[in-house]
């Protein structure tokens, strides 16, 4: 299945949650905002929203600094 990853495309298995994408690309343990669709998913709802066909994601990782 495709979706486009911050403009990319990108093949995921069907079925894919917000929380499978994060920790595939191994920002589990990273503070993280997740857009999909234009639509900001709540950390609380990575677990149950499923990406599918054709989703527009957009993920920013949070980056410190001074």
């Amino acid at each position: 299945m495709q979706i486009t990853l911050n403009g990319e495309q990108r093949e995921i298995k069907p079925d894919t949650t917000v929380t499978a994408l994060v920790k595939e690309l191994g920002l589990a343990d990273q503070a993280c905002a997740v857009e999909v669709n234009k639509a900001l998913i709540t950390k609380r709802n990575h677990d149950t929203h499923t990406l599918t066909q054709g989703d527009a994601v957009e993920l920013v990782t949070l980056v410190g600094g001074g």
